[in-house]
């Protein structure tokens, strides 16, 4: 029998020597590709579903689990999609009215992708951008998800040591989806809050001019508007000044525009693609959008992902790259079907800002009954929630504290603000889009319970807490099982009863 090994692991369980031997003996066999933690899945991002994932809540069978808010998914609307499955059987191959297009469906399909999705595909694309500009479907490429279509257009548009730039925050798993197997580095444009997180012009020259001096090839800026985790769009001026940017410098811009279509307030949504046509002189080779429906209806079990070029190099390569992540034509098949349907989709976008609205608008009302500030935003599936009062100093450190305690004593799943590359500590994204109404009751009744009320009139810090904080409810009045119950209304923090 192996003995345990006496050192410290960096893992949640300690692993018998040989079992550590073992494995080692088995990354000496793999790729470097197999075996290096280049994914970006060691962070607090994943980390926080982890625990999710152990302890799931549920509203009856684990009132007590942790509750998922580190997850952009936008379930708000699913009853609209059921109903217009009821209503077009035809649609699907797996029904007996569209059974007779099986044998069609479940044949070969070229890389194209077929001819209805990719018309269904550009006319949303346009629907979602007000009808101001129009996408030809033969330059759709299709891939697994946005994350498959970030990859694919890194491929094509980077080797090995290039670089690309990202303003900060930004989504912790571009470093997977972007870098992982294409070797490609990302060199972060700092952004910070005192001029709302803008990307500016000199924080440009400063990144691109820094990578020169280090001899870093850079090949491209890549953005995301609407921003996650900001929750916010960018306007025109800003837009015009990135494509000036890169065009200057000769180097692609990437725009991923996955959450085009959760904007639920002013203003109104910008696409590059219709700034770019306002541009006299502009180089559309260097332009690439990103597009999706897991966050725009909500659909990320259907692994819909598109790369839309203005590149006519890009869009025949990215076809050959499309091959090792296609869409599935079954899924094709029905997509076509609904996103052709011109009265669901004007109905279905309609409907989802709205309710998206009423979701934040009750959330962040939430937030203010404690005096939590949050980001101001006018799209996405969160908020970009200010924590800086609750910390002991302003430190990465103490923010990851008191993230630790969000989690396992508070028992909701948000994600720290470093794991966005924030330049500043103390911001948390929080998703409010992928639950019941009931569940974020539940939710903003432990937030209320953890900041409680003598909290906010001056800020709660670590100084009241201990490295091994286990929370006391010893009174009667709160016994343990009661103020575990998140249904049960907490009059005061349970910080100022922590021992």
């Amino acid at each position: 029998m192996c003995a345990p090994e006496a050192t410290n692991l960096s893992m949640h369980k300690q692993l018998p020597f040989c079992t550590l031997k073992k494995q080692s003996l088995n990354m000496e066999i793999l790729s470097k590709i197999a075996t290096n933690d280049k994914h970006g899945e060691n962070s607090p991002y994943f980390d926080g579903w982890k625990a999710y994932e152990r302890n799931p809540f549920h509203l009856t069978k684990n009132p007590q689990g942790v509750i998922q808010m580190g997850l952009a998914e936008n379930q708000l609307c699913f009853d609209l999609i059921e109903e217009w499955i009821r209503n077009n059987p035809k649609a699907s191959i797996c029904t007996p009215e569209g059974v007779h297009q099986f044998r069609d469906i479940a044949n070969f399909q070229d890389y194209h992708g077929l001819q209805d999705f990719r018309n269904g595909m550009a006319n949303f694309m346009s629907k979602v951008r007000g009808g101001r500009v129009r996408f030809d479907p033969d330059r759709i490429l299709m891939s697994g998800g946005a994350t498959g279509a970030n990859e694919l257009i890194m491929f094509c548009l980077a080797d090995p040591g290039d670089a690309f730039m990202v303003p900060t925050p930004y989504y912790p798993a571009f470093v997977r989806d972007l870098c992982w197997r294409t070797g490609v580095q990302l060199i972060p444009v700092h952004c910070d809050s005192s001029n709302n997180f803008k990307i500016t012009l000199p924080a440009l020259e400063e990144a691109y001019q820094k990578a020169k001096e280090e001899k870093i090839n850079v090949k491209g800026l890549i953005i995301t508007n609407p921003s996650n985790p900001l929750g916010t769009t960018l306007d025109k001026d800003t837009l015009k000044s990135l494509v000036s940017f890169t065009n200057q410098k000769n180097i692609h811009l990437v725009c991923d525009e996955i959450y085009a279509a959760t904007v639920f307030n002013t203003p109104s949504y910008v696409s590059v693609s219709e700034v770019i046509q306002e541009m006299e002189n502009c180089r559309k080779e260097l332009i690439h959008v990103i597009c999706s429906l897991s966050k725009d209806m909500g659909f990320p079990g259907f692994r819909v992902g598109i790369v839309y070029s203005f590149n006519d190099t890009v869009v025949n390569c990215g076809r050959k790259m499309s091959s090792f992540g296609l869409v599935s034509s079954q899924t094709q098949h029905m997509l076509a079907s609904m996103l052709l349907d011109e009265n669901f989709v004007t109905k279905f976008l309609e409907e989802s800002s709205r309710r998206l609205a009423e979701r934040h608008d009750k959330f962040v009302k939430g937030l203010e009954e404690v005096n939590i500030t949050r980001f101001p935003s006018n799209a996405g599936l969160f908020c970009w929630m200010n924590l800086k009062g609750l910390l002991e100093e302003q430190s990465f450190e103490s923010e990851l504290k008191l993230w630790r305690v969000i989690i396992h004593e508070v028992k909701i799943n948000v994600s720290p603000g470093s794991s966005f590359n924030c330049s500043e500590p103390g911001w948390f994204r929080v998703c409010f889009a992928n639950m019941d109404d009931e569940t974020v009751d539940v939710a903003l009744k432990r937030i209320r319970a953890f900041v409680g009320k003598e909290g906010t009139k001056k800020p709660l810090g670590f100084k009241r807490w201990r490295p091994n904080l286990r929370l006391s409810f010893s009174s009667s009045k709160f016994d343990h099982e009661t103020v575990l119950s998140p249904h049960s209304p907490i009059p005061t923090s349970p910080l100022v009863r922590a021992t």
